[in-house]
């Protein structure tokens, strides 16, 4: 498993009894979390803590109570990065935080290479990875389907001081994009891609990851450059194995190109107990 332990602006306090408490910034923040089925070490502590609460609805979604005064938005930082935090009305707050072990793997690959470096990040959402390739000074071309995450992903490149740099916002289904990309001839050396489990894009195209997946990877390898730097899939469905990940790039990445793969699990520590909460999957390709 690849842990996250870098942050300063960010700490996770606690997990119990389905919740964890999170420090965001000067603000915790209390949210569900299903992989959490252990009990809480002392829920006194855990209640009394939290600036906010999220609350499910058994109609889906819910909302958040309030116990403090806390601004609708606020920034936290990462190693000379930033990113604005939002509270949302499904729960989440812009960032994954445990994807700065995959930040940080970016940027080493990217400042490995004394060439110009061109990243292509699909399902981008707010650009965390967006604002780590730009930060390693690569060129990036950043695609969501989502109107409001593409902004929101401008808004964290020019809060991390990079809107001088080569980094193009496109809100478009992935896979239209992608093929457009073939037509034109534009290569990569890096993809990155965080599939949903399930979604749509603008016109109402349909992804499911276990149908769509290894067709997508696959569409995704004709705008490969000649020489690749890295492949990188993250992936949050349950259940979902981080061998699968592994399987379908050695079956369409590392079947091309000389290169060594690696799969795991992404998780962050447990300040108040030391236990480390599982967040998600990763799969990597990267050049020899």
């Amino acid at each position: 498993m690849l842990v996250t332990k870098d942050w300063k602006d960010y700490e996770l306090i606690d997990t119990g009894n389905g919740e964890k408490l999170e420090r965001w910034g000067k603000y915790v923040l209390r949210r569900p979390d299903p992989q959490i089925i252990w009990p809480v070490s002392e829920e006194k502590s855990f209640s009394k803590n939290a600036d906010a609460i999220y609350h499910r609805s058994s109609k889906g979604g819910g909302k958040w109570e309030y116990k403090k005064k806390i601004p609708s938005r606020w920034s936290i930082s990462y190693k000379g990065m930033s990113f604005f935090i939002e509270p949302t009305g499904f729960k989440h707050t812009g960032i994954f935080p445990e994807q700065a072990i995959n930040w940080d793997w970016i940027i080493e690959k990217i400042h490995s290479q004394s060439r110009k470096i061109n990243v292509l990040n699909l399902f981008a959402y707010t650009g965390g990875a967006t604002v780590a390739a730009a930060h390693a000074g690569a060129s990036v071309c950043h695609v969501d389907a989502a109107k409001g995450m593409v902004k929101w992903a401008k808004e964290n490149v020019e809060l991390s001081g990079l809107s001088d740099r080569p980094v193009r916002f496109i809100t478009d289904d992935v896979i239209k994009f992608v093929k457009r990309e073939q037509r034109r001839g534009n290569k990569y050396d890096g993809i990155i891609m965080d599939p949903p489990s399930y979604g749509r894009g603008p016109k109402g195209e349909l992804w499911k990851i276990e149908e769509s997946l290894f067709e997508f990877v696959e569409e995704c390898m004709k705008v490969l450059s000649s020489k690749p730097l890295f492949f990188l899939i993250n992936s949050y469905t349950t259940g979902f194995s981080p061998t699968v990940v592994s399987n379908i790039l050695k079956m369409t990445v590392a079947k091309k190109y000389k290169g060594n793969i690696s799969c795991g699990e992404v998780g962050i520590p447990v300040s108040k107990t030391g236990l480390i909460l599982p967040c998600g999957i990763y799969g990597r390709w990267e050049a020899k």
